[in-house]
């Protein structure tokens, strides 16, 4: 069977750094840092009082009020991409075939604010069980993917995919794979998530996973730093079009790039911390390149999962060294989640489109808030530290893993390559 070849037409981006693609773009290109005092709700008492918000954002803008009360942030911000992405690709949406347009979501946790404020109001309670009717709608992490196939009226493959943090890259791979096996001409696919709410940070500073840089918010996610304490909880989403080669060709499609490939694999390790020696790591970054059928060095750089956590960014480095041997030191290695923070099950789909933009415009978006080198890293790398590089950019990966140990990489390159 000949797998027919994926492309990108459309993109879409919701992000603590930018509300669309171009001021997202900005923001990662000229190092801004998203982190901030938590304006959601009063963390004063939270021992991180600090996040990565979505800012200057009203919901009414783009969805009516009356259907915005029946979606949990993660899915508002969900439609609110996929419409970016959708727009941006240039459909005639009276001639597209909905029956072979699809949604393949990603989300990490789904509506954790509509589960805790729904939990909290019972417990007011004198125990009888009075919830809303949209608790459980509003709250499932399949919801999103369902609202916008409601939108348009595609009628394809549609379902969502959890990984905890690799959740959207693993819908980005499904999409491809759904695509080149003939399944779908079209898919929407990316991820989103809201968890910036006393649930996500209590949770998470529970597991002494967050920074608590309190101090010095802009400063706090630092990846690969000797000083990193813990990342910094992001929130948004990321929306891409997967689309059939032939079928973007045929209706005049402008193609950002190709999908050249996707890996996965498992830690089998621990629930939470990487394996020491990112073994995981390493195996999906193979399992990746044998799938795009390309060598080590064709690869010009990629965007690390580096989370800014002691054990992570350790071991991803020590993968990186044993993928990519000497010819790592040539590639432009980088972690935007020291701007946007990580988003959780939305990482995958903010950090794809990162790599996509940079092949677009030849520049590598910098590692900010490095200012002391650690031992345990080989600072030979290059870490695109504190200032974007340019560079003729023809392939790139995109690494994300999640608790559990999973791990998904995506690898994007200009067409023809």
């Amino acid at each position: 069977m000949v797998l027919k070849r994926v492309v990108v037409t459309g993109l879409g981006a919701l992000t603590p750094i930018g509300n669309n693609i171009q001021e997202y773009w900005n923001g990662l290109i000229n190092g801004v840092s998203g982190a901030a005092t938590i304006t959601h709700y009063d963390a004063s008492k939270h021992k991180t009082q600090f996040a990565c918000e979505v800012k200057n954002f009203t919901v009414e803008d783009f969805i009516d009020r009356k259907e915005a009360r029946k979606m949990d942030r993660y899915a508002q911000y969900a439609i609110v991409t996929a419409d970016e992405a959708v727009n941006d690709a240039g459909f005639n949406l009276d001639k597209l075939d909905k029956d072979r347009v699809g949604v393949i979501w990603g989300s990490g946790i789904g509506g954790l604010e509509t589960f805790q404020n729904e939990v909290l109001e019972y417990s007011k309670g004198d125990g009888t069980p009075k919830f809303n009717p949209f608790f459980i709608p509003k709250m499932i992490a399949d919801i999103a993917g369902g609202h916008i196939s409601i939108k348009y009226g595609f009628r394809g493959p549609n379902f969502t995919t959890v990984s905890a943090c690799a959740s959207s890259t693993n819908a980005i791979i499904d999409a491809f794979n759904y695509i080149r096996l003939g399944h779908a001409d079209v898919i929407v696919t990316g991820g989103s998530e809201a968890a910036v709410t006393i649930a996500g940070m209590g949770g998470f500073n529970a597991m002494h996973a967050l920074s608590t840089r309190n101090d010095d918010p802009k400063t706090a996610s630092r990846p690969m730093d000797k000083d990193r304490d813990g990342f910094v909880l992001g929130e948004g989403a990321g929306a891409l079009i997967l689309e059939e080669y032939e079928h973007a060709v045929a209706r005049g499609a402008k193609i950002y790039c190709e999908i050249g490939g996707g890996g996965m694999s498992a830690d089998a390790h621990h629930i939470t911390a990487p394996h020491p020696e990112g073994f995981g790591a390493k195996n999906v970054m193979l399992n990746c390149l044998r799938d795009a059928g390309l060598n080590p060095t064709d690869v010009d750089g990629v965007n690390m999962h580096g989370t800014s956590t002691p054990l992570g960014d350790i071991a991803e480095s020590k993968a990186i060294l044993h993928v990519f041997g000497d010819h790592a030191y040539t590639m432009n290695l980088n972690s935007t989640k020291s701007m946007t923070g990580h988003l959780l099950g939305a990482a995958g789909a903010i950090e794809t489109i990162s790599s996509i933009l940079s092949i677009k415009h030849g520049i590598v978006p910098p590692t900010i808030n490095h200012f002391t080198d650690d031992e345990n890293i080989d600072n030979k790398l290059n870490f695109t530290f504190n200032v974007a590089q340019k560079r003729d950019v023809k392939v790139l990966m995109s690494n994300t893993f999640g608790f559990g140990g999973h791990n998904a990489c995506v690898l994007v390159k200009k067409l023809d390559i």
